[in-house]
Formats: C-alpha cells, structure tokens, sequence
C-alpha cells in the first residue's frame, strides 16, 4: 500500500442518504451529455468523502464498471445488434491496445507517489476538459486514413484510452466515442454502443491489476458504500437521460468543462 492511503480513513462514515444523493448528482450531470459521469465523480470521491488519490480511483473504477455494466443492455437495445456486429473490427482494433494500456495504467498508478498522483489526476482532468468542449461543440468527421494508418493509429489511440481509464477509473466512453468517429467514420450512435463494447473488457483488466495491490483493500470495506453510491449514478444517469437536450449545449458543456477545470486546480493543490 503507497504512503498516501495512511494519510485519510479508508471506511466512509457518510450516511447512505448523502452517498446515494451524491452519486446521483453525478449520475445526471453524465446522463445528460449521454456519459457515464466518472470523471465528475473521481474529484467527490477526494474532496467530499475524504479518499485518498489511489483509493479513489479503484472505487470509482469498481463504480465505473457497475455503471458500464446497467447501460450496455440498453444502449444494445436502442442500436441494433447487427448493426455494432458489423463493426467488430473497430472494437478488436482498439482493444488490442487499450488492454496493454489499462494493464500498464494500473500499474503506473500504484506505483505513484500520492503528491504525484494528484497532479496527474488533475492534469487528466483537464484533458476531460477539452474532450468534453471539443466532442460536444464541433462536428466530428472521420479522417478517412488508409488502412496501413489506420489499425496502428487505432493501437495507439487504445493504448491511450488505457491509461487513462485505468488511472482516472473511468470507462473512457468521453475519449472512445470521438476517436471511433475520427478514425473509424462511425455514426456517433453506434460509437456509443462500441464504445461500452470496448470499455468492458479494458475496465475489467484494469480492475485485475488494481486486485494484486493492497490498496484494492479499500473496495472491501467500502462495499456498501461502493454499491449504495452506484445506484444513486445508475439512478441518476436515468434521470439525465430524461433531460438530455432540456439544456443548450451551449449552455450545459461550459458549465460541465469549468466543473473539471475546478477539480484539476484543486487535485493539483491537494497535500
């Protein structure tokens, strides 16, 4: 266990109200852009409840998943199966590199010094940041690359993905979801779908390396906490679905932007 995870209680002694309140406040700020919210909730996790930099991240990681795992049933029934099927290749393409990545990821993160940690996280927020402005302001067309180009960009690009899911303990849908669009010309619908397609397996890889380290400790004894502040996202994200499109863009993605440019400056100064 790094030094950093002596510093702070690893139980919660918040009650299930304010957990489940909180992560349902995560969950909606992420179903309304269409996302799962981890990178929202990432920061909560340090400031609101008291984790330290490593332990946050494997909970949000163990969250993460449980999300990814409710919405990929009904993102495969609002896209038709056939239609993700066909693009099966896109999926295998990333993933060759996104598991290496979310393997090494986890592995850079335990190793991690938590002062170093912290601004990397924070630094990691502000790449969120840009994807976020960037994803939901511009129109995204494909690249249109060769093949030659294509699979080892699509390697790279996964590997990338990777890294940083496994260090944030995201799902990385925010990073996927332009770069199949880019590289792969995929509508943004079906990006979606591949997306969770890809998601799944780096997640559980990340999880696994997470597992052999004694920090993964923290998910024990929080699993309450762990499961009641999942079900507040899942139950949010429902909600910011219903309100997808009630706000402008315009409005909405700024707001959300400075929300984790807030976040990274205060990771950034965390002791």
């Amino acid at each position: 266990m790094t030094a950093d995870q002596h510093l702070l209680p690893l139980r919660s002694k918040h009650s299930i109200p304010i957990v489940f309140g909180a992560g349902a406040a995560i969950g909606v700020l992420g179903g309304m852009i269409g996302l799962g919210g981890a990178e929202f909730r990432l920061p909560l996790l340090i400031g609101l409840f008291g984790f330290a930099a490593l332990s946050a991240v494997i909970l949000n990681k163990a969250m993460s998943l449980v999300v990814v795992l409710v919405a990929l049933p009904a993102r495969l029934a609002a896209v038709p199966a056939a239609e993700v099927a066909a693009r099966w290749p896109v999926a295998v393409n990333l993933l060759a590199g996104s598991l290496l990545g979310a393997w090494v990821g986890a592995t850079w993160a335990v190793r991690m010094r938590g002062a170093t940690l912290y601004k990397v996280l924070a630094a990691l927020m502000v790449l969120m940041a840009a994807a976020l402005v960037v994803t939901h302001t511009t129109t995204l067309d494909s690249l249109a690359l060769p093949l030659w180009a294509q699979v080892p960009c699509g390697v790279v690009a996964g590997f990338g993905i990777g890294v940083v899911a496994a260090i944030m303990g995201v799902a990385g849908g925010e990073l996927l979801i332009p770069t199949i669009v880019l590289l792969f010309g995929v509508d943004i619908k079906t990006a979606g779908s591949l997306s969770l397609l890809v998601s799944l397996p780096t997640m559980l890889v990340a999880f696994a390396r997470y597992s052999r380290d004694g920090s993964f400790t923290v998910l024990g004894t929080n699993l309450r906490f762990t499961l009641v502040m999942a079900s507040g996202s899942v139950a949010g994200a429902a909600l910011g679905g219903l309100l997808l499109g009630v706000f402008p863009d315009l409005v909405l993605i700024p707001v959300l932007a400075l929300i984790l440019l807030v976040s990274a400056v205060k990771l950034a100064r965390h002791p």
